[in-house]
């Protein structure tokens, strides 16, 4: 880390007294108050992210090593190892050495920094994401943050779902917007995938449009059109129009919760979604005793119904059949909308006891009505 030829590191083979926690992921970052290390904590249905000092860092890995970690991949510009400790104190290292090439060498301040999305890909210059240079315009250097973290997060996912190698996936991205992510996922996947932009404002949509024209992608193309009212074929029909994967980032209050019901109904096997705004259900709210005096303050209900509507969404979720994660999009120091909920399709609708345990939520902060239940059918019963 001193040296800055650290690359990443990640922890395995957890032991530690929370169960759900599956392992760590350690990289440098740099942030406006100076060199850190982001540590991503994934669990089954959530990641938890962390910035530390360089020394703090440091001083939280030589904690974790052979006490909640039992194994240890760690990445440099020239090595790469591999520690594996037992319960009983002893340990194996094995280090390899990586070819040096003449940007190896460079000091690690001078090298350019390796993103899934290429820094001077001709599109984010023409979104104005980037300069003549392949450098981050310092307006959008947090737009160009959230495009490499979404990159990594959707590989991730894309990954997890296990689709097909040779699978041509659908996706379909509601509210694109300028579309800065949909070209992301366009660009990510290339070839095996075709993606649509919906998108409501038509000026959008015809600038996406010539981008994409203009920079080469075949299997990208933007739409206008409002999410509650745009249709999507059933997977299971066998119709070739079918759906993959459902996106919608952003989408304000409800319109999240269309989207949902879209993705759901076309039997998508990957739903990703950001909410934002999430008005509908904060007037619905009735304090439980206990949160009486808490929620009179406004900020306190604002968070709190962001909090309902979002879990609601995620235990709706649950119920159609889908296993969710809820995790840290990208750092509040980014942007404030920073929650992603990602859902990947693995049984069949109806489990009961996940039903149940929803009424009961519904019913504690007393919610009646609410958008994604009512796509769903569902009754919260209260």
């Amino acid at each position: 880390m001193e040296t800055e030829t650290f690359v990443k590191l990640t922890l395995g083979k957890a032991r530690g007294p929370d169960t759900t926690l599956r392992n760590l992921l350690v990289r440098p970052v740099a942030l406006k108050a100076g060199p850190h290390h982001a540590f991503v904590w994934r669990h089954d249905k959530r990641d938890v992210t962390k910035n530390l000092s360089t020394n703090a860092a440091a001083t939280e890995i030589e904690r974790l090593l052979g006490t909640d970690f039992l194994d240890a991949h760690i990445f440099t510009t020239t090595q790469t190892a591999q520690l594996e400790c037992q319960p009983d104190g002893t340990a194996r290292l094995k280090v390899s050495h990586n070819t040096e090439t003449t940007a190896s060498k460079r000091p690690a301040h001078d090298q350019p920094k390796q993103h899934l999305i290429a820094a001077d890909s001709s599109w984010l210059r023409a979104l104005g994401i980037t300069n003549d240079r392949g450098r981050p315009r310092e307006a959008m250097a947090d737009k160009f943050n959230q495009i490499q973290k979404y990159s990594e997060l959707l590989t991730h996912l894309v990954n997890e779902a296990k689709f097909s190698a040779d699978q041509r996936l659908r996706i379909v991205d509601m509210g694109a917007g300028k579309g800065y992510l949909t070209f992301a996922v366009a660009a990510l996947l290339g070839d095996r995938a075709t993606v649509s932009g919906i998108e409501a404002r038509p000026e959008l949509v015809a600038l996406c449009n010539r981008v994409a024209r203009e920079n080469n992608f075949a299997n990208l193309t933007f739409t206008a059109g409002q999410i509650d009212s745009f249709e999507i074929e059933n997977s299971k029909s066998g119709i070739q129009n079918s759906l993959d994967i459902l996106i919608a980032l952003h989408a304000c209050d409800t319109a999240t919760d269309d989207a949902l019901a879209k993705g759901i109904a076309a039997g998508a096997k990957l739903i990703v979604v950001a909410p934002c705004c999430q008005k509908e259900l904060r007037r619905q709210l009735i304090a439980p005793p206990v949160l009486t005096d808490a929620l009179r303050h406004g900020i306190f209900q604002e968070r709190t119904a962001e909090f309902v509507t979002d879990a609601l969404r995620a235990q709706l979720l649950e119920w159609t059949g889908y296993k969710t994660k809820v995790i840290e999009f990208i750092s509040t120091e980014h942007t404030a909308k920073n929650l992603m909920i990602a859902a990947i399709k693995t049984h069949e609708r109806g489990d009961n006891a996940v039903a149940a345990r929803v009424r009961e939520f519904a019913k504690f902060y007393g919610i009646r009505h609410q958008q994604l239940a009512a796509h769903l059918g569902f009754s919260l019963g209260v």
